[in-house]
């Protein structure tokens, strides 16, 4: 079929709903023409898509269409498993089947991941010791029955894909058959190169017309110097609200006793022993200080942590020295494994300690680029210094919008009822070539919701929930006889609640670390009468359509908390270049939570309910319409017998 025979977008997503099964909804139509104009005229496009609209068909119909046209892969990129699972699984090949006839060919799809994810053959054959004594006795005969059933499915997999072994292994016991992309010894010079796993899962993307991967892929993908993806002109974000968060992680670094002595052990079997032992003393002198100094942000540099990071630096480059050439010696392919592990321990320890001491060397808090803080030990992780950027809009402008069209969705992205917050985390401008649109959502929001503030509690305080708190969660979830998914600020306050509410409530209630979660909210769903509570990947993973979930009850506005290292740095940084650091950051990061919560509601068209917030800040403070402006547009009220009856009536 000629190029210029394909059907339009429209038509496509006519004849791809029609084969699924599915009814057509005018904001998945609006959506599929608006990302075809954006790819079109080579434009970034932000389009907020609420729950129902069926968002993944409309940027997968037009991806697949210009994929076929330019012969080129479009990627996709996701936040979550879930999401990729369901793409690969069930929406790709439906939609294969429902476009083949009207293609040139039938569309290819793959899931690419990080290289740790894909079994290491070179490493399961030859071996790479991994010496970073993280086994505990009380665990080795748990973690050897792991590694022998890793073993025995290396045998059978097809893919290496860590995923496929069920049921799953400890982080301990996988990483004795994997290597991150640094620790690869690259296809040419791996003596299992042509049967990698990692660089066969590449191949097939290479070959597909849409490769599905996650943020992180991606953004290690824009960012190193290495090529991770295939050749892509396209790029599609989905849940483009956790991009920032997920980029950020990629791009912090960290150093402790722990990393440092690990880089000394891999170097003290390949060089002169003195040059090791050095690294290994200024590990233990870090570890020393760490083990002293309080937890949080590090605004100044302290003398000694100086000096100590500057004896790390120089250890590092002295063992990176004494080690040579970084090529792989063809006539003992036995140790370059081992030689490449130490160059990649080494230059972590070496770029991370320079790049903590480059952070304290702004003139002034405007010209801070980056942050540094201690993180507190727990268990067998020690003390651990970390270093990440105020900002990454600025990366993602250059290396990630600046030679691609990228388009961004999700159902959580017009805060304040604007897109610019977001753009801006993302490094766009309003003289840049990007649009942002709306397309709503199926739901009528003020027929089958209602967001109730209890302007008439107290404002939450820093000691736990006040008993008027709890009073009312008693009065909400037996008007709604159970059916309640309680949204907490912090894990301290969802076991508050949950024991509260045991002594005075005889509905059967769930709290997160009872089981696992994806468990708990089994559970919850399967009896209506349930109730479940937790924090944070409650807020945006649970999907429960139906009677069970009628009420979500949300303790407070979840602001950032104060003594947060990276979001208070944040927020002093705008407001010292003249902003407004707390909407910029705090409120916008609450706006976000929110929203993600109250979508918690209304899962599918037949549902109705209540959302109930108990913070009156929502109904008083300054910022409340900036909050509120943020959320679906539910029914609001602030009168709590007006809440109980609709609760009754839904559950009667």
């Amino acid at each position: 079929m000629p190029k210029s025979d394909l059907p339009t977008v429209e038509e496509l997503l006519t004849i791809a709903v029609r084969e699924l099964g599915g009814a057509e909804r005018p904001g998945q139509v609006t959506m599929a023409a608006a990302v075809q104009k954006a790819l079109d005229k080579r434009d970034h496009l932000a389009v907020q898509a609420g729950t129902g609209t069926g968002k993944s068909l409309a940027y997968l119909v037009p991806a697949i269409r210009h994929a076929a046209i330019s012969d080129s892969a479009v990627v996709v990129s996701t936040a979550t498993i879930a999401l990729q699972r369901q793409l690969v699984d069930r929406d790709l090949p439906r939609l294969a089947d429902a476009l083949e006839k009207e293609l040139p060919h039938r569309p290819e799809f793959a899931i690419l991941k990080g290289r740790r994810n894909y079994l290491c053959r070179y490493k399961s054959t030859v071996g790479m010791p991994e010496d970073d004594q993280l086994f505990d006795p009380r665990e080795v005969s748990a973690t050897g029955r792991m590694v022998q059933r890793i073993q025995e499915w290396a045998e059978e997999t097809e893919t290496g894909d860590r995923d496929e072994l069920v049921p799953g292994v400890s982080e301990v016991a996988w990483r004795q058959f994997s290597v991150s992309a640094r620790e690869c010894l690259g296809a040419q010079r791996c003596p299992s190169g042509t049967e990698c796993f990692a660089e066969l899962a590449r191949e097939r993307a290479g070959l597909s017309d849409v490769v599905v991967t996650n943020h992180a892929l991606l953004a290690i993908d824009a960012m190193e110097d290495f090529q991770v993806l295939p050749e892509h002109e396209v790029v599609v974000v989905d849940e483009a609200h956790e991009l920032v968060d997920r980029v950020t992680s990629v791009v912090t670094d960290e150093l402790s006793e722990s990393t440092a002595g690990l880089a000394a052990r891999r170097a003290g079997r390949l060089i002169e022993q003195g040059l090791a032992d050095r690294l290994q003393e200024a590990a233990e002198d870090l570890g020393s200080l760490l083990a002293a100094a309080p937890a949080g942000r590090v605004d100044e540099l302290p003398q000694s942590l100086g000096l100590t990071l500057a004896l790390l630096r120089d250890a590092a480059f002295a063992c990176i020295t004494a080690l040579g050439s970084r090529n792989a010696d063809k006539d003992d392919p036995d140790g370059a494994g081992a030689k490449k592990a130490a160059f990649t321990a080494l230059d972590e320890v070496h770029d991370t300690a320079q790049r903590m001491l480059d952070a304290f060397g702004a003139e002034s808090e405007v010209d801070r680029a980056e942050v540094v803080w201690l993180e507190e030990g727990s268990g067998r992780v020690p003390p651990t210094l970390r270093v990440a950027p105020l900002s990454v809009g600025g990366m993602l402008r250059d290396k990630l919008f600046g030679d691609r069209t990228v388009v961004l969705t999700s159902a959580t992205l017009a805060l304040g009822g604007t897109f610019d917050g977001m753009a801006a985390q993302w490094g766009l401008g309003k003289n840049d070539d990007w649009s942002g649109l709306d397309v709503g959502s199926p739901f009528d929001h003020a027929k089958s919701g209602i967001l109730y503030v209890a302007k008439h509690l107290p404002q939450p305080g820093r000691d736990g929930l006040p008993d008027a708190y709890i009073q009312e969660m008693v009065e909400l979830i037996e008007a709604a006889g159970g059916r309640t998914l309680g949204l907490f600020s912090s894990m301290r306050a969802a076991k508050a609640a949950t024991e509260a509410l045991r002594e005075r409530l005889s509905v059967p209630l769930l709290c997160q670390g009872d089981d696992s979660t994806s468990l708990l909210v089994k559970q919850f769903a399967a009896d209506p009468e349930t109730c479940l509570f937790g924090t944070l990947s409650l807020w945006q993973g649970v999907d429960v359509p139906g009677p069970s979930l009628t009420c979500v009850i949300i303790d407070r506005i979840p602001f950032p908390r104060p003594d947060d290292p990276l979001t208070s740095s944040r927020q002093r940084h705008v407001a010292a270049k003249g902003g407004n650091g707390f909407m910029s950051v705090a409120a916008t990061h609450a706006a976000l939570l929110l929203a993600q919560g109250a979508g918690r509601l209304l899962r599918s068209m037949d549902d109705r309910g209540v959302i109930a917030v108990l913070d009156p800040r929502l109904a008083t403070a300054r910022y409340s319409g900036f909050l509120l402006n943020s959320l679906p547009p539910y029914w609001r009220t602030t009168d709590p017998a007006v809440v109980r009856a609709a609760l009754k009536r839904l559950t009667s």
